[in-house]
């Protein structure tokens, strides 16, 4: 028999040696590429990704190359409070679209009728890539037809062609220049639908938030694939969905309190959830393998515990009297039969399930759609999904009854 036969039936040392100096130095690669996550520039550029600018040399004066349709696509700049520059684009609305002579000559003079007659979408999309990227581009159209919706889409400042550099409180700032430009060109709060997508969410939650406090009524917020805070993240990613990201660190002692710590761009959506005073809908795929579902099951859930009735929590579970025992499990029974009371659950074949409650001091609903189907990117252009959002936000059958008022 060969030695390498040998070795293959009873491995020597070297072989030994070799693959315990093959795992060093992936732990050794692992430890220093999780270590410069503390580090607020890679942190930065981790998070943000906007360093990646696809379609690469995007012209986008030109958003017919990315499959918009004939001069559908206004192509402009916003600038914000602070100085900054934030490449834009406004896509009119199917409907308007088809109305007009084809192709009309300029989408900028239809901006105003647009805004007028029909709901806009102010859209912020995740991170890494552009405003011009395919699967945004899938989105736009989607929504522009089924909901017959304009569509406000930026990008932030430090990606694409916009200037600056992206930090959380930059990225909220170019949120509300946003805002303010429909404003400034004639739309009315009450018919503006803000969505985000991934790290968008976080970017607009924020801006609702700051909205409700201001008294502003937006027609809605909308979630997609959205995230508790950037710390819950990081706790719950895996690399291809498999591997997870913290767990190996996390046999450290200390290692994941420094990470959280070290933690510069946070986007807690869960602490922007009180101010929130909107019609609300959180939209998440099961077979999302970025964010898991389980963020999205957090922040419904948050929406709903002041209608719940509170537990109070032993300090030494393993001192209880029966009493007291008897007494934390009536509360949690008492706590689960509300939640069954007053929210309605809806199993969709082939789709997915619907939370929802009425949450009456706010005067709103509090939607939760869990969908089979989407991942992480292509939630947002699943029909059925578009199709609840459409009722819910009352934008089926909304541009006839705007122009109706109009009239009057």
């Amino acid at each position: 028999m060969s030695n390498a036969a040998q070795e293959l039936i009873a491995p020597g040392p070297g072989i030994i040696n070799r693959v315990r100096t093959v795992f060093t130095v992936l732990g050794g690669v692992y430890v220093f590429a999780v270590g410069l996550l503390a580090l607020p520039y890679f942190q930065s550029h981790t998070l943000y990704l906007n360093a990646i600018r696809l379609p690469w040399h995007a012209d986008f004066d030109a958003p017919e190359r990315y499959g918009l349709a004939l001069n559908k696509t206004h192509n402009f700049k916003i600038h914000t409070s602070d100085n900054e520059t934030l490449g834009a684009w406004f896509i009119l609305s199917e409907s308007i679209y088809q109305s007009l002579p084809s192709p009309p000559a300029s989408p900028r003079q239809y901006i105003a009728h647009a805004l007028q007659t029909h709901p806009t979408i102010l859209y912020f999309h995740g991170n890494a890539a552009t405003r011009a990227y395919y699967n945004r581009i899938q989105l736009y159209s989607s929504l522009g037809g089924r909901l017959r919706a304009n569509i406000l889409a930026i990008d932030y400042r430090g990606f694409a062609e916009s200037s600056g550099s992206p930090s959380e409180a930059g990225l909220v700032r170019d949120a509300r220049a946003a805002w303010e430009w429909l404003l400034s060109q004639g739309a009315r709060s009450e018919d503006i639908l803000i969505m985000g997508h991934s790290l968008g969410t976080g970017v607009s939650a924020q801006l609702a938030g700051e909205l409700s406090e201001e008294g502003y009524q937006y027609r809605g917020l909308v979630l997609l694939s959205p995230f508790s805070s950037i710390e819950e993240v990081l706790k719950t990613y895996s690399i291809f969905g498999a591997i997870p990201l913290m767990k190996p660190i996390s046999l450290i002692p200390y290692a994941t309190n420094l990470m959280s710590w070290a933690l510069v761009h946070r986007f807690d959506t869960l602490k922007a959830v009180p101010k929130i005073k909107g019609q609300v809908l959180i939209a998440h795929a099961e077979n999302d393998f970025v964010i898991p579902y389980t963020h999205s099951e957090v922040l419904f859930n948050a929406f709903l515990e002041p209608r719940l009735p509170s537990v109070k929590l032993p300090r030494n579970p393993a001192s209880l009297t029966t009493e007291e025992w008897s007494s934390f499990t009536s509360q949690i029974s008492s706590r689960k039969e509300r939640r069954e009371e007053i929210v309605a659950t809806t199993k969709i074949d082939n789709f997915g399930t619907v939370e929802e409650f009425a949450d009456l001091p706010e005067d709103r609903d509090v939607v939760f759609v869990k969908t089979l189907e989407g991942t992480h990117d292509y939630i947002g252009i699943q029909e059925g999904l578009q199709d609840i959002i459409g009722r819910k936000f009352g934008i089926f059958g909304m541009p006839k009854m705007i122009e109706e008022a109009h009239k009057e």
